[in-house]
């Protein structure tokens, strides 16, 4: 099977935007709790900036955290969804290449899932242009834990299902977080975090889940029904019961702006 484009990925969201709203996860509080520390303020009154918001999963999280937020999204489909969720949420339309917001206007630019589709060459000087000094850029990913070893099965399955060993779930052939900021003019200094949590699902949201992917999603409703129907079957005999316990290491980098 040949390997979809960066570019087709990056878009096949928007005619998904209502799925993956309603069955990808969320984050856990410990994730915001290592944000406020790693980038030493606290998110209530801060100006955030939710950058690739997609559905809003996480722009919703960090104003409950008292943040004054608003979101920018690439995609039509992502922004009317994320629209119908957070209507009072100021959202522009743009990418994390190009940001339509001020010079030195925001203490925190945060990127959920989203800082692997721009390209650091341009997204990480922008993003030192629109963080106010002391601010901070805050990239991360909820990764599935590889010790888990049903996930581990799922993932293998995956790629012999697209035929290659680059095929993941994750961003362009896979989420690397050690090449986070490779090709940028200036590698801001940063720190790490991983975070450990879990949600346990119906395995029909579980499935869904797994086809709001963009390697499902460019592959089409017959490639998704064909793996997913299989992948039924497997998972059944791991959760008899039909409720699946998703393990997820969130990855969280925290950049300052000096």
């Amino acid at each position: 099977m040949t390997a979809p484009s960066r570019a087709a990925r990056a878009h096949s969201f928007n005619a998904a935007a209502a799925q993956y709203a309603a069955n990808r996860p969320s984050y856990p509080p410990a994730l915001f709790d290592a944000l406020e520390d790693l980038a030493d303020r606290p998110l209530a009154g801060a100006r955030v900036a939710d950058i690739g918001a997609g559905t809003g999963i996480a722009t919703a999280l960090l104003e409950a955290r008292g943040a004054h937020v608003l979101a920018v999204e690439p995609g039509a489909g992502m922004a009317d969804q994320f629209r119908r969720t957070l209507p009072d949420v100021p959202l522009l339309r743009g990418d994390g290449n190009a940001l339509p917001l001020a010079t030195a206007s925001t203490d925190v630019l945060t990127y959920a899932q989203s800082w692997h589709w721009t390209d650091p060459a341009r997204s990480v000087p922008e993003a030192l242009r629109v963080l106010r000094p002391g601010g901070a850029l805050a990239l991360w990913w909820n990764m599935d834990a590889q010790d888990v070893p049903w996930i581990t099965e799922q993932a293998d399955r995956i790629k012999r299902f697209f035929g290659t060993e680059k095929a993941t779930k994750n961003g362009a052939g896979g989420t690397h977080i050690e090449l986070a900021f490779e090709g940028a003019p200036e590698v801001p200094a940063h720190s790490r975090r991983v975070i450990r949590w879990s949600r346990t699902v119906p395995l029909e949201t579980h499935l869904a889940n797994i086809g709001s992917h963009s390697i499902f999603l460019v592959g089409g409703e017959e490639v998704a029904r064909v793996f997913l129907a299989e992948e039924r079957d497997h998972l059944l005999r791991t959760f008899p019961d039909g409720r699946v316990e998703e393990v997820y290491d969130v990855v969280l980098i925290v950049a300052r702006r000096l």
